[in-house]
């Protein structure tokens, strides 16, 4: 038996069957109307082609998802308040902190500002990479409270990279564990994971997971870890260096709909 599972759903008022892993991550969908099977990752084809077997009606197309075509690409001209281009690294731990500085004085720093160096170290890091042909966005807000810190859209792919202050920490990491110094443990590459699929998602593209640390004094990986890769701050510019994934175009057309807000009110 396969330990794939297809889940019908609507999206923008179309109907798809998304390919599901046990644990509920997407890995393909097929769209009726296109006569299509969209594939996030070409590793499980045939699998992914078995299961969709009795929904399939004659010829389909199967590849990776399609770009948008210039015409959507004019769809998305953005109202100001739309926008999420202009966030600045940490843009919500900004405002929460203009709105509630908190007691002048404490015996201990808030962990929002841990938190906001944190993002600003990555985030600088990130922004580096805009003359390699990369766009990063930060502080991507989604239902429920929740945010992707920083989304890296470049010729490699796209990346969602959690941060994690841990400056002048020991970080030891089993998945799905982290523990930062004396601390006690906690599942921290789970959300890592989650955010990257709720992109997936949303962009209908492949979105790998990062955990970025920052500032730590020694990281060590006691296992291999499932799909998300563990960097640094001062390393993050290996992104750049990987094989090509996306052309100039598609990480324009895909920069185009993870700028608009309303790319992740459904996710």
């Amino acid at each position: 038996m396969s330990a794939l599972r297809v889940v019908p759903t609507w999206r923008h008022g179309q109907e798809r069957l998304y390919v599901c892993l046990t644990d509920g991550r997407n890995i393909a969908w097929y769209d009726r109307e296109a006569a299509r099977v969209n594939l996030l990752s070409d590793e499980r084809r045939d699998e992914v082609l078995e299961v969709l077997g009795p929904f399939l009606s004659g010829p389909v197309a199967v590849g990776p998802p399609p770009v948008p075509t210039p015409a959507e690409l004019a769809r998305l001209t953005l109202h100001p308040d739309d926008d999420l281009a202009p966030n600045r690294p940490g843009e919500a731990l900004l405002i929460a902190l203009d709105r509630d500085p908190g007691p002048p004085k404490r015996l201990r720093t808030d962990p929002r500002r841990r938190a906001l160096t944190a993002e600003q170290t990555v985030g600088e890091a990130l922004d580096r990479l805009d003359g390699a042909g990369w766009h990063t966005l930060h502080s991507i807000p989604l239902p429920g409270g929740a945010r992707i810190h920083h989304l890296a859209i470049g010729p490699a792919g796209l990346f969602a990279i959690h941060t994690l202050y841990a400056r002048k920490q020991r970080i030891r990491v089993a998945d799905p564990m982290v523990t930062i110094g004396r601390r006690e443990p906690h599942p921290l590459l789970r959300r890592v994971r989650a955010d990257a699929d709720r992109a997936s998602y949303a962009l209908t593209a492949e979105v790998r997971p990062v955990l970025a640390l920052a500032g730590p004094a020694d990281v060590s990986v006691t296992a291999p870890v499932r799909e998300v890769r563990v960097l640094q701050d001062t390393n993050l510019g290996e992104l750049a260096r990987q094989g090509g994934v996306l052309k100039p175009a598609d990480v324009e057309a895909l920069h185009a709909m993870a700028r608009d807000r309303n790319t992740w009110t459904r996710v």
